[in-house]
């Protein structure tokens, strides 16, 4: 046996294989981004992928969809969006204040709930001072006197908005927004999430 492993690792033979393993492992990660983007729809910054847990799919698209979400339902169940960008497609940042403005009766249909969770940028939430995680349907944000909603993401409290609040990490960050159960007007892709816009 020993003879053999030396003949095996002089001729290269050893080598090769594991430079074909690596190869092939570059080329199926490089395989599910490109199915990926192809799947990927974005507006206003926020990115979904519609096709992912339905049955049927390939195995590209299911690989493509575990790389993005790893525990995933169809979207007629929960719809995912993901952002890393604000609206004018920069960076998010912890460094800067960003509020999500829903116009009046325009907050997401559904027939659960929905929320909204930032994170770092793997996906790990990040502690804050106020223990507060997410913001969603339940979290008696206020109205403006139009009857709009701000949500404001700012790693300090912003002063007089407390209640719309929701900490964020002080670096490079992404959100996550889920609706479950999503109503016909996300199903039919005529709702869009409004931008995260840069706080002045």
């Amino acid at each position: 046996m020993a003879n053999a492993l030396a003949w095996f690792s002089q001729s290269g033979v050893v080598q090769g294989l594991i430079l074909g393993a690596v190869l092939a492992f570059l080329t199926a990660i490089l395989v599910m981004n490109a199915v990926g983007r192809a799947l990927t729809t974005t507006v206003n910054g926020w990115s979904a992928i519609r096709k992912c847990g339905q049955p049927g799919n390939g195995v590209l698209v299911r690989a493509a969809c575990a790389k993005a979400l790893p525990v995933v339902n169809v979207f007629e169940e929960a719809a995912y969006w993901t952002a890393t960008v604000d609206g004018s497609g920069q960076t998010l940042s912890g460094g800067n204040g960003y509020v999500l403005h829903f116009p009046p009766g325009n907050l997401p249909p559904h027939d659960a709930f929905w929320s909204l969770t930032p994170t770092d940028t793997v996906g790990y939430m990040v502690e804050n001072p106020t223990n507060r995680y997410s913001v969603g349907d339940s979290s008696a944000l206020a109205q403006n006197a139009d009857g709009s909603v701000d949500i404001y993401l700012q790693h300090q409290a912003p002063s007089g908005h407390e209640q719309n609040w929701l900490p964020i990490p002080s670096g490079k960050f992404k959100l996550m927004f889920r609706v479950y159960l999503p109503g016909a007007a996300i199903l039919d892709d005529t709702y869009q999430l409004p931008p995260v816009v840069r706080a002045q």
